[in-house]
């Protein structure tokens, strides 16, 4: 004979069948294993209910505002600084930026007006403002936007 699923089963003893609680005065039946008298013993309370104390989550604070998922974080590189790094003159990009350390790689670059420029400098960022614009075409270089 052939042994089977349908033949299985479990060792004597080792299976003990569910206790139905509540279901007269023969076994568990008067409190059904909830000791006597409180709201416990009546009707089940939540697990995040304190005692009729401010629930911890109306006491903490609400979230103010929201964050905006599009918002683009620039980083900024000044006029003077541009100065710095290039004191005769030249073209800078991106890439020129990062190796210099001015800025992190990633991010788009703009360039603000802080600061003094004297040289010829062609600068090549992802946005400018105006008063930087005006410094850098002031001194003879240009400003392309990326």
């Amino acid at each position: 004979m052939t042994l089977k699923v349908h033949h299985l089963r479990p060792a004597p003893g080792s299976h003990t069948r569910k206790t139905r609680v509540g279901r007269g005065s023969a076994s568990k039946g008067k409190t059904a294993g909830r000791g006597t008298k409180g709201s416990k013993a009546r009707n089940q309370v939540p697990a995040s209910f304190e005692g009729g104390q401010m629930p911890i989550h109306m006491r903490l604070p609400k979230l103010k505002g929201f964050k905006n998922r599009f918002k683009v974080e620039f980083q900024v590189v000044n006029v003077g600084r541009l100065g710095e790094l290039l004191p005769d003159g030249g073209s800078v990009g991106p890439d020129e930026l990062v190796a210099s350390g001015a800025v992190r790689p990633g991010a788009p670059i703009k360039v603000l007006g802080t600061g003094d420029l004297t040289a010829k400098v062609q600068v090549t960022a992802h946005a400018f403002s105006d008063s930087a614009r005006e410094k850098i075409t002031a001194a003879g270089g240009s400003a392309t936007t990326l």
